[in-house]
């Protein structure tokens, strides 16, 4: 190899060796390897800056403003309520996730679905209890699997079908050949994560750690009357064993059912009564079929969407002190609600618009962001502060993203347009349709994953360029002397430790010329080995870098590099033995 092939190699091993022992987030330790290379001139700026540029990347961020909407609208919150239900277990929860995803996966990129999923779970964590850890990496795997099964599962599929397609000695891969090892494979993964995920995965979870030293409100919801949630029990619709929060009592009919058991079943009308921490009645906000006893919310002047929710400590100097909050018109005099009250730990039994306040009280408010600003230096409240992803979630224009979802997948999939178009416009019809605001869908991308992509992608083209890559892969596949069944071993291992080097694609592509030259000369057919490249590339378990989905969950689960090792390493070893067994009997040599 040449000096630059050896420099990217030695750069390369230290970006894995940081990111296996050390904190550092990946963005930081990838994007330092890659302005290492370029500041000393060892790769060119263009090669370094190509992963920026990079369709795969792009689409990532377009799908980050799908994703949004979808948040927005509350359609995923939807979708994740019937689908978790009121799982209470780590493993009934990741059977719930990986169960429709794995099948989803298979026809839609799974790109979004995981983008669309990993802020609704996160939601559903702080309201379980269950740490978001244990369920993030099954999401990602099984939405991998899931992307073995077709041809469209994934892209790697369809870019290692169209070389098949250019090369004149092979045929191409129907829509479903590749589920007869994609869905065995599958099918063990599920197994195993469901036998071995609670075990191997960390127990890392933001979500209790939030409810530490903050304050309790008490909040009234109402169950409307044609909700889903008549006739219920508690324990059914997962009210109970909430996460900070309790429903304290139930008024029905002007009379108060205190300890509420888990057989009580719900009614319409019924005022429930929670007392908790603030992330916790965000969440349960969220519930549908429940909604805020106060009508004063529909009464302020701006879409429910573009709300913040707000604390505020009430000061001395305060006009409305010794009023009740009805008394007072609060409403009218600050263009915001109070939702809740907290006093010092007491609990008061009164309606919100019956408590009568008192200076050090703080309130829960629903205001427009504007609330902030106008009020931060007044008189009337000694503290302010706003409350992170608080807007409240309304379900209005829910119609109109999934249709945008389901429009983006079969442009993308009848290949009317390419999945970069498609992406792309979905997200500008997200933003058109008012499914999200462009400024909050500027928010919800996630740039340090952007960041680690494009550094992970531009690593790749250095190794690709420089030699290095095709010299490993030679040297690897060159053990096979003129066994064909050594070479499919080795042409799996080469792919598979490529794919968690760079990236799945890159791996397949660099593999596929070196396999079909073995293949060739053994006089054997190809089939075998483009099935394996296939499996290989797929089988992105071991680290965070290899695939764009592990990537992105690597951050809101509180991951570390081990963490992939851990559980992946296992999954790969099966996989690899699955498809090692499988593929010679079904597409011979």
């Amino acid at each position: 190899m040449t000096f630059e092939a050896w420099a990217v190699v030695a750069v390369l091993v230290i970006c894995l060796v940081l990111l296996i022992s050390t904190k550092i987030s990946a963005d930081l330790i990838l994007i330092g390897g890659l302005a290492l290379l370029v500041i000393s001139g060892i790769v060119p700026t263009s090669i370094a800056l190509d992963g920026f540029s990079n369709e795969g990347m792009l689409t990532v961020a377009a799908l980050y403003i799908v994703a949004a909407g979808l948040k927005e609208t509350g359609a995923i919150q939807y979708v994740v309520q019937k689908v978790m239900g009121n799982a209470s277990t780590v493993r009934e929860s990741q059977f719930r996730i990986m169960s429709p995803v794995m099948i989803m996966s298979a026809f839609f990129n799974n790109t979004p679905i995981v983008a669309s999923f990993i802020p609704a779970l996160e939601k559903w964590s702080r309201r379980t209890g269950i740490p978001v850890s244990k369920v993030l990496i099954p999401l990602s795997y099984a939405a991998i699997l899931g992307g073995t099964c077709t041809l469209i599962g994934t892209s790697t599929n369809l870019i290692l079908n169209g070389l098949l397609i250019e090369e004149a000695s092979t045929r191409s891969l129907g829509l479903f050949e590749p589920a007869l090892v994609g869905v065995p494979c599958a099918i063990a993964g599920f197994i195993y994560l469901l036998i071995c995920g609670d075990k191997l995965l960390p127990n890392r979870s933001s979500s209790i750690e939030s409810f530490r030293d903050t304050r309790e409100y008490a909040i009234e919801m109402i169950v409307e009357e044609k909700s889903s949630l008549v006739s219920k029990s508690i324990e059914d619709v997962g009210l109970r064993n909430l996460t900070g929060l309790f429903l304290a009592e139930i008024i029905r009919d002007g009379r108060s059912i205190p300890a509420v058991g888990p057989h009580e079943k719900l009614k319409g009308n019924d005022r429930l009564v929670f007392i908790g921490m603030v992330e916790s009645i965000i969440d349960i906000q969220q519930i549908q079929g429940l909604k805020l006893a106060t009508d004063q919310i529909f009464k302020l002047d701006s879409p429910r969407r573009e709300r913040v929710l707000v604390e505020s400590v009430v000061s001395a100097s305060n006009p409305i002190l010794g009023r009740t909050i009805r008394e007072s018109g609060f409403r009218n005099r600050y263009n915001a609600v109070v939702l809740a009250v907290s006093r010092s730990g007491e609990r008061l039994s009164q309606k919100i618009g019956d408590i009568k306040l008192r200076s050090g009280d703080t309130l829960l408010l629903e205001a427009h962001p504007e609330f902030l600003s106008q009020y931060r230096n007044s008189n009337d409240f000694y503290l302010m502060s706003s409350i992170e992803d608080s807007a409240p979630t309304t379900y209005d224009g829910a119609f109109f993203s999934v249709s945008v979802l389901f429009g983006m997948v079969i442009l993308a999939g009848t290949g009317l347009l390419s999945m970069l178009q498609a992406s792309f416009l979905a997200a500008v019809f997200m933003i058109v349709l008012k499914c999200t605001r462009y400024s909050q869908a500027l928010e919800n991308i996630d740039w340090r994953v952007l960041i680690a992509i494009g550094s992970s992608l531009g690593l790749g083209s250095a190794l690709e360029t420089t030699g290095a890559a095709v010299v490993f892969a030679e040297g690897l596949l060159g053990f096979a002397q003129s066994d064909p069944m050594m070479a499919l071993i080795l042409t799996y291992l080469c792919t598979w430790v490529l794919t968690e080097m760079i990236t799945n694609n890159a791996a397949a592509v660099l593999v596929f010329p070196i396999a079909l030259a073995v293949a060739l000369e053994m006089g054997v057919s190809f089939m075998p080995f483009a099935m394996i490249i296939i499996m290989g590339a797929s089988a992105s378990f071991s680290t965070p870098i290899g695939y764009q989905t592990n990537l992105m969950i690597y951050g809101p689960g509180g991951y570390r590099y081990t963490d992939y090792i851990k559980i992946g390493l296992p999954l790969n070893l099966i996989v690899g033995f699955i498809a090692v067994t499988l593929i010679p009997l079904i597409w011979k040599f």
